[in-house]
């Protein structure tokens, strides 16, 4: 069956995310959402088990926060940041410096995940620049973490990654180590700290689970460790909840679980619901404050064209309205016991290493996948909508799924695990 005009003509002009061109199998051609379920341009239906990149954590088209980007497209959908400022973004940069931990109190809006976390490195970079320590330019970043596909953010993922060590070249070098998961580990950062501490800006983390690197999760006691060291060597410290933000975890923010209050923090995917593209990057007073000076030169100089876009900020402030209205961490719970118990059925598969759990984050590890599209073509034959990459397969759905749905995909995962097709 061919597919519509537009899915006919448009694949020859378009270039397609961590695809090789020439022998990716074709995308599927998405024609609506509603709920948890994406429709097809041939009438099929997948139920999300990804909510679109873990964005879509209401469900897709949420009544509410419908009716907030159609007000705001009304009356001003977008106007520049330099010079003006509107509403919506006002009212969302205090509603999340309430939300936040601490004295986390100031944000700068950025429009992607990558561009939030550039613009903490930057901050962390200037704000030593701008006290007059010149040689604090480097950050001190983990082995299995990803913070982004820019250039800057490339270059703070783990360098044995393979979509970004191609360029390793090309990018500036950072300090890359282990996570202090034992004793033996946080000594070996407390020492390079040590020695080091007077050429970093700050360490950077994705707390809980670094998610592009496999899901890997680990416990609230390293972001207390990680947060000690930087106190004692004078550093600062990153948290990148881009994907850990807003109840993924199983709390609001993951740093919530250890008690601490990083010194700047990144947030996206789910601060919009999943409806627009919007990003934050908030810093801690006093990293503020070393930006305050007569000297122009001392501002941060950055600014997106499309920052604090007002749509995207009404969507974001009626997304904070959902989980203040209704039980989005309890549905967290819930899904989380759900994948814990049904889940667990894959562990004794054949090629399964390990089954885990993370509020609404559910893993089924593997030892290796032999044929990548055959196992994302038997997922999506089984009605579902899950993108393995790695070795692992992964469900984070919405935070609205209902039991039956998610028996669906857990099922789904089980069945193709222990038939016919080659992993």
């Amino acid at each position: 069956m061919r597919g519509p005009q537009w899915l006919e003509r448009g694949m020859h002009h378009v270039w397609l995310p961590y695809a090789q061109m020439r022998t990716a199998p074709p995308p599927l051609p998405a024609v609506a959402t509603r709920g948890r379920t994406i429709t097809l341009a041939d009438g099929s239906e997948l139920i999300d088990g990804i909510a679109s990149w873990w964005t879509a954590c209401h469900g897709y088209n949420h009544p509410h926060i419908h009716q907030a980007v159609q007000a705001q497209l009304e009356c001003m959908p977008h106007v520049m940041f330099g010079g003006l400022v509107n509403e919506p973004a006002l009212t969302l940069a205090t509603r999340l410096a309430d939300m936040l931990p601490g004295d986390l109190e100031r944000v700068f809006f950025t429009d992607s995940g990558s561009v939030a976390v550039e613009v903490a490195m930057k901050m962390a970079i200037q704000y030593w620049l701008n006290q007059g320590e010149s040689g604090r330019t480097r950050l001190l970043a983990f082995r299995g973490g990803y913070h982004g596909d820019t250039m800057a953010t490339m270059a703070v993922c783990d360098p044995e990654e393979g979509m970004h060590s191609l360029y390793a070249g090309a990018l500036p070098e950072h300090f890359m180590t282990d996570l202090p998961t034992d004793d033996m580990r946080t000594q070996a950062l407390d020492s390079l700290l040590a020695q080091s501490a007077g050429r970093i800006a700050a360490i950077i983390v994705e707390p809980l689970v670094q998610g592009a690197g496999g899901m890997l999760f680990h416990s609230p006691e390293v972001l207390r460790t990680l947060r000690t060291l930087a106190d004692r060597h004078g550093v600062l410290l990153i948290l990148d909840e881009i994907f850990t933000g807003f109840g993924r975890t199983g709390t609001l923010f993951a740093c919530e679980q250890a008690g601490i209050v990083p010194d700047i923090i990144t947030l996206s995917k789910a601060l919009t619901g999943g409806t627009m593209a919007l990003a934050a990057t908030v810093a801690r007073r006093h990293v503020f404050e070393a930006f305050l000076s007569d000297n122009p030169l001392h501002a941060l100089m950055h600014g997106p064209t499309f920052m604090a876009n007002a749509m995207a900020c009404a969507c974001a402030n009626a997304s904070l309205d959902l989980f203040e209205r209704e039980p989005r961490l309890a549905q967290v719970a819930r899904i989380g016991a759900q994948m814990r118990a049904e889940l667990e059925a894959c562990r004794h598969l054949p090629h399964v290493v390990d089954v885990r759990v993370m509020g609404a984050i559910g893993v089924v590890e593997l030892d290796h996948i032999h044929d990548m599209n055959a196992l994302k073509a038997a997922l999506v034959a089984q009605g579902v909508w899950v993108r393995p990459f790695r070795n692992i397969i992964y469900l984070t759905p919405a935070f609205t799924i209902t039991a039956a749905e998610l028996r669906v995909l857990t099922t789904a995962i089980h069945t193709v695990l222990s038939g016919s097709v080659q992993v």
